[in-house]
């Protein structure tokens, strides 16, 4: 793209998405209907068509030269998308949008209704300048009526004539247009900015998209995919060249670091006017690379795989002792998923005992768990949320030792009243001692089980060796064998509390009494040997 006619290319529009994208995934191809001159800024005119910008072959009028750069003025043209990625068809957009001036940087909204496009500050037939006698860029909307004609341009309210507002793009929902302008309060040459579509189609009031999307440089050619995802182009973010497509993730109050999308798409010179399609996996870039037809050339590309766009929020921590608070270095952390499925695995730093994880998604649950010999695992559930910005969440592991006064070193189970399946809270304590039996292979246990005081003494003795074989056989499902365990029930004999028959207690104080524990059953004097990995 030619530095020359910047003024007309900066509102063309680019996407940027978090994409795990190598040299090599895209197939690109030069379109057949490049010219000698500029052809650029595809967008889609529904699933089978594209309009772009391209040098005015209108024979019904004399052809008027770009003083700037001696070259046609743009017009919007459509053209068909064929099944090889290429372009036939090309026609000029039917309707007043084009003038004798220039026309680029098209949106149209999801029922192809209503037409946001750049243009000229050429309006009611008046050539419009700034205060310093300078034409500046404008976005007009047109809608179509029910006999298929376009009605008259209107300009929009975001416009001024003392500085450009250019290249529209709708998201998804048509709620928000993005656009590019050089107005007060930018970060650089141009910036990416946004505004909220009112019901009635009045606009609100426009905001910038901040430092993150926005550099010292220019940033040009937004697009909006299914996703949220919004690509762009740039010659201040760090790239391969001149312009580059970079994409990131939009979030209700922040964006995620642009990530450019690399080779093919991007080169040494400018690169620009992305757009690709709901399935992610086609769609059409512009460049002035030295091997193409004209000045700016179109291409279709293929990306296979499609692109994949994720958005993660890194997780760190401490992991300490909880009886003592010293460090554990070396001990093994997991991130796991709702279902258990370890995500990722790391260690805590050999000096610092400090952890970290990089690869939970946003807005997702997941489980750190802490692992080190000796110490029963220690697990943190956290939430990331839907906000890139969010500081790294902090989940500190604290391990307990394995046994304390000979026995395991667990939370107490519990049970509910008259029952004795095993709870989900009681079956993760379970889980710690089957930790516990697999890493000391001669270990033995001895489960006891207890009830609060109401029903009858014999009643609740049956029920307490209930939960006790209960216990004993989540156990053994999980892989420890049968000779290994033992088990009691004591009814209501052993209570912890004074809530005996006839005492009147809140279910918390009931909740107490009804437990098991587990002791060490090997013989006195024996001496625990972890299992060597």
């Amino acid at each position: 793209m030619k530095r020359t006619i910047t003024l007309i290319y900066f509102f063309l529009s680019l996407i940027y998405v978090y994409s795990q994208t190598t040299p090599g995934e895209y197939a690109i191809k030069n379109l057949d209907i490049n010219t000698k001159y500029s052809d650029f800024g595809a967008a889609f005119l529904g699933k089978e068509r594209i309009v772009f910008a391209a040098p005015t072959d209108n024979t019904k009028v004399i052809r008027r030269l770009w003083k700037e750069n001696g070259q046609p003025f743009l017009d919007l043209y459509t053209g068909i998308i064929t099944e090889d990625r290429q372009v036939i068809g090309k026609k000029l957009l039917s309707g007043d949008v084009n003038t004798k001036f220039h026309e680029g940087g098209v949106s149209f909204t999801k029922d192809l209704k209503t037409v946001y496009y750049t243009a000229n500050n050429y309006y009611e037939k008046k050539y419009l300048t700034d205060s310093a006698g300078v034409n500046t860029l404008q976005i007009f909307r047109s809608t179509l009526d029910e006999n298929g004609k376009w009605s008259e341009k209107e300009k929009l309210s975001i416009n001024s004539n003392e500085f450009s507002t250019g290249h529209p793009a709708l998201n998804y929902d048509d709620t928000k247009l993005y656009f590019v302008s050089d107005r007060p309060g930018g970060y650089g040459e141009t910036d990416i900015w946004v505004v909220d579509i009112h019901e009635d189609g009045s606009f609100g009031t426009p905001k910038n998209m901040g430092d993150k999307i926005n550099s010292q440089g220019k940033e040009m050619f937004p697009f909006i995919d299914k996703d949220d995802v919004l690509y762009f182009s740039s010659d201040g973010h760090p790239g391969y060249g001149k312009l580059d497509v970079f994409a990131s993730k939009l979030y209700d109050h922040s964006v995620s670091e642009p990530l450019n999308l690399g080779k093919p798409v991007n080169s040494e010179a400018d690169d620009f006017a992305f757009i690709i399609d709901d399935v992610r996996d086609r769609g059409f870039f512009s460049s002035n690379r030295e091997e193409g037809k004209g000045d700016d050339d179109i291409y279709s590309f293929l990306a296979n795989p499609e692109l994949y766009i994720h958005c993660t929020q890194p997780i760190t921590g401490v992991v300490r002792s909880e009886s003592s608070g010293e460090l554990i270095p070396g001990a093994t952390v997991e991130l796991r998923n709702n279902e258990g499925e370890v995500i990722e695995t790391t260690t805590a730093d050999a000096v610092t005992a400090t952890y970290n994880l990089y690869q939970a998604t946003c807005d997702s649950t997941f489980v750190v768990v802490g692992i080190n010999k000796g110490y029963l695992n220690d697990e943190r559930k956290v939430n990331t949320v839907n906000d890139i910005d969010y500081k790294a969440l902090q989940a500190d592991l604290f391990l307990k030792d394995q046994f304390v006064s000979n026995k395991v070193n667990i939370n107490t189970i519990y049970f509910d009243f008259d029952k004795f399946n095993i709870r989900p809270d009681a079956a993760k304590e379970l889980d710690k001692v089957v930790q516990v039996m697999k890493e000391y292979p001669e270990l033995k246990i001895h489960a006891t089980s207890h009830t609060d005081s109401r029903g009858s003494d014999a009643y609740n003795m049956k029920l307490s060796i209930k939960r006790a074989k209960a216990t004993v056989d989540y156990l053994v499902s999980h892989g420890i064998d049968r000779s290994r365990l033992s088990y009691k029930g004591y009814g209501e004999t052993q209570l912890v509390n004074h809530c005996s028959n006839g005492v009147k207690c809140s279910e918390e104080e009931h909740q107490a009494n009804r437990r098991t524990d587990f002791t060490i059953a090997n013989e006195k004097g024996f001496e625990l040997v972890p299992v060597e990995n």
